[in-house]
């Protein structure tokens, strides 16, 4: 082994540095606030809750006009609720962030390190 091997402990020791510098970043910061103030609101939880249902049952059951309908007012007082866009705000910046890392250990490495993280709040 040479010394400029990197040992197993050197990678783990590394990623928990890694780890610790995304938890401590600003991005990270303010997605885990805003969560915490989406905890806190009881109108936009229940509004975030009852957006998820009609899309889980627009799912479930296929197109339905007066469902999509609802869906879309829902949409809409989403839309205005502070709560929730900060979280969406905070979510996508969380991801870029992510994202960005992802590219760097990618190029590193020459491979696709991680896929998509996908999903999100709403």
């Amino acid at each position: 082994m040479s010394e400029s091997t990197t040992t197993d402990a050197d990678v783990e020791t590394r990623l928990t540095e890694f780890v610790d510098a995304i938890g401590e970043s600003e991005r990270y910061e303010r997605f885990v606030a805003s969560q915490q103030r989406l905890e806190n609101d009881e109108e936009a939880r229940q509004l975030l809750g009852e957006f998820r249902r009609k899309r889980r049952q627009l799912q479930k059951n296929g197109f339905d006009g007066e469902t999509m309908a609802e869906l879309r007012e829902l949409q809409e007082e989403m839309d205005d609720d502070e709560t929730i866009n900060e979280l969406r705000e905070a979510e996508a910046a969380l991801i870029d962030l992510l994202d960005e890392t992802n590219d760097v250990v990618s190029e590193r490495i020459g491979e696709e390190f991680a896929r998509s993280t996908g999903g999100g709040c709403c």
